[in-house]
């Protein structure tokens, strides 16, 4: 695990050119938009030594995808690992956005290395995440809003609720970013922030979730891992989350005093949840599911009129029974 990958220490200025590049152990790719006709959306592709599971990774709040360097060593990582630039940074285009349309970035960008990648795939529908600060509260909210997409997570010093982010940002740094990514304060919507919050939506978890966070945490406070902890918790779902608080760890940098025991241990879990769990996932034929913004299973899809809006599914597939309360309007598509 490299932290650099879960903090702000990379950013990248804007490239002037949007085309693929292949190098024998690395790719910079572009990929299409399933919602966004005529986005350019970028992932880096590091590509294993045999084959080996897809393992997707999304970037920390400011940050963007490592660059692509044709004379590096191949990695040592089991996995066919895709880096994803988020819209709005320096290898994509279009706006930044928080847990909003980005995340079916992510679905995009691993539905396109299934098939494009398929030679270095064990089993293309075996698929990781891993991601750390901005990417942990990616991680929180992609378990939820694509609850069999992944059949394992691991969310790193992430946010789980970003009206409590917005509140206790001490800095003001995230502040700033919050109100025009999601297009206000959370005392003007609280609902806009609800739905793109992963422990609102945490009785959808499907997926073992390996979280971990520092308890002296500076930017991203250890309570947003305590809260999702306790939300999966009540919500019956506790048998699916392991958590690691390390004590005394996190200053303004999110792993700050911790010891390479430390860090190790935490590399050791995040593998372990994975290896536990090699088989893909699939939603009951039958059950009831929270909408945040929007709702992909293998069985079907709902997206709502408004990604600021929550609801509720009851949903039977055998008897072909989609009930949606609580959204205006919303568009169902099944599989």
């Amino acid at each position: 695990m490299n932290p650099d990958f879960y903090g702000d220490s990379v950013r990248g200025e804007r490239v002037g050119a949007y085309e693929n590049r292949y190098t024998p152990w690395y790719d910079l790719i572009y990929y299409e938009s399933s919602v966004t006709p005529g986005l350019k959306l970028a992932m880096r592709v590091d590509k294993p030594r045999g084959k080996g599971y897809i393992l997707a990774s999304t970037h920390g709040w400011h940050m963007t995808i490592p660059p692509v360097d044709a004379d590096a060593a191949p990695s040592d990582e089991p996995y066919l690992h895709l880096h994803i630039d988020m819209r709005g940074r320096a290898f994509s285009t279009g706006k930044p956005d928080c847990n909003g349309l980005e995340l079916i970035d992510v679905y995009d960008a691993v539905r396109y290395a299934q098939k494009a990648y398929a030679d270095y795939l064990i089993d293309p529908d075996t698929v990781y995440y891993e991601g750390g600060s901005g990417g942990g509260g990616n991680g929180y909210a992609l378990a939820v809003k694509f609850p069999d997409l992944f059949s394992a997570v691991t969310a790193l010093c992430g946010i789980s609720d970003y009206a409590n982010w917005y509140e206790n940002d001490r800095v003001g740094e995230f502040r700033d970013e919050l109100c025009p990514w999601i297009g206000c304060t959370p005392e003007e919507n609280p609902e806009a922030y609800r739905s793109r919050s992963g422990a609102a939506g945490v009785r959808n978890l499907m997926a073992p979730l390996f979280c971990a966070h520092g308890e002296t945490d500076e930017r991203v406070p250890v309570w947003h891992a305590r809260h999702f902890v306790e939300c999966a918790r009540e919500a019956g779902k506790g048998d699916l989350v392991e958590y690691l608080e390390l004590p005394g760890v996190g200053t303004q940098a999110h792993w700050g005093r911790a010891t390479e025991e430390q860090l190790a241990e935490l590399e050791r879990r995040s593998e372990a949840n994975r290896a536990r769990s090699r088989r893909p996932l699939t939603v009951p034929e039958k059950g009831t599911l929270t909408v945040l913004g929007y709702l992909y299973t293998k069985r079907f899809a709902v997206r709502l009129d408004s990604l600021d809006a929550v609801a509720e599914l009851e949903y039977d597939c055998a008897a072909g029974i989609y009930r949606v309360t609580g959204a205006k309007g919303y568009t169902l598509r099944v599989f």
